[in-house]
């Protein structure tokens, strides 16, 4: 096989669903397009970018700047905002959408669904006869399931995944490869990233003349339902009261959450941040790569903190900042642009 060739999909790693007609797939993605019989019937195998799709795959175009993409593209359709419809091809159907990302994400999932459970449990898999294991449970080679774990229905433990005595783990979630999970409560559908560590120590210490004094860490982590953390990332657990993940939020790979930190709904949180004990996010914050967030703050609803950000106290809701110390943007723009005349001034 040509290693330059684009092949998205590829059968040896995603499994792949179809091929279907076009009239299901709009169905599936709930688009009110009225389609004549021969494209209502015409068949699709999967998705593909504009620059590589065929006639007998699904693409999509949600940034102008790829419009000359769009133009050449051989994608038997295209997923596109009513502004960029009659950019679209004619050999291609434009399937108009408000939102052309996120249909792309149900097309890209009508065909290539996650592989479900086989509920196979290898033979190596270590597993305490005092955990409560549900049905259709996969467990993988070399995985470690402590005392008085229960696991949920559906789910698929990882190669080498370690569960400590007495987590509980909701039904149909995905536990990578090498992750370790202690003093932790999981709810439905959460998916852990290989190398993922949940529920360690946090970074709890008295200063005595003599050096330090560990304090007992006595918390727990709750991770809520729909809760997806990338790889490598760290969640310690409380020290005294819990340090909770709010449901459907998304933590990208290498990120520390600190010792009682509590994360609302739907939060975003990107690679290499770190976020400091005690510190509150609100429903719909987000966090950009590396920034830093000192403890015992609070982040307000929807607040949206810049990338490489250094936060020093509480940032409103609605509010964006940047740059460290954190200000809001159009001040932050404003200093540099200062500099920059000062700069030249010089």
């Amino acid at each position: 096989m040509n290693q330059t060739e684009s092949h998205t999909g590829d059968p040896r790693f995603f499994q792949r669903r179809g091929p279907f007609a076009l009239c299901k797939v709009v169905k599936q993605l709930g688009l009110e397009i009225d389609l004549d019989t021969e494209h209502a019937q015409r068949n699709f195998i999967g998705v593909a970018p504009l620059h590589s799709a065929g006639p007998n795959e699904i693409s999509f175009l949600d940034n102008r700047r790829y419009i000359d993409l769009l133009k050449e593209t051989r994608a038997g359709a295209v997923i596109v905002a009513k502004a960029f419809a009659d950019k679209v091809p004619e050999h291609s159907v434009a399937l108009i959408s408000k939102d052309p990302y996120q249909s792309w994400a149900c097309v890209a999932q009508f065909f290539h669904p996650a592989a479900p459970s086989t509920g196979k449990i290898h033979p190596s898999a270590v597993i305490s006869e005092n955990a409560i294991i549900g049905n259709n449970v996969e467990i993988s080679a070399l995985a470690v399931i402590g005392d008085k774990v229960k696991i949920g229905d559906g789910c698929i433990i990882a190669s080498h995944a370690v569960i400590e005595t007495g987590v509980e783990i909701g039904a149909n979630c995905r536990i990578g490869a090498h992750v370790t999970i202690s003093h932790a409560l999981l709810g439905e559908r959460v998916v852990l990233y290989p190398g993922v560590r949940i529920g360690q120590d946090g970074f709890g210490f008295a200063v005595t003349p003599e050096g330090f004094e560990t304090v007992p860490q006595l918390g727990r982590v709750i991770l809520e339902d729909g809760v997806e953390i990338g790889s490598n990332t760290t969640i310690d657990r409380g020290s005294m009261k819990d340090t909770i993940i709010g449901a459907g939020s998304r933590i990208d790979n290498l990120v520390q959450i600190g010792h009682n930190v509590q994360m609302g709904r739907c939060c975003i949180v990107v690679s290499q941040a770190g976020i400091s004990g005690s510190t509150t996010l609100e429903d719909f914050v987000t966090i950009a790569a590396q920034a830093g967030l000192i403890g015992h703050i609070h982040i307000g609803k929807k607040a949206r903190v810049g990338a490489q950000c250094g936060v020093m106290s509480d940032v409103e809701a609605g509010s964006d900042v940047i740059g460290s110390p954190a200000m809001p943007f159009k001040e932050f723009f404003r200093n540099v642009a200062t500099l920059r005349k000062l700069s030249r001034k010089s």
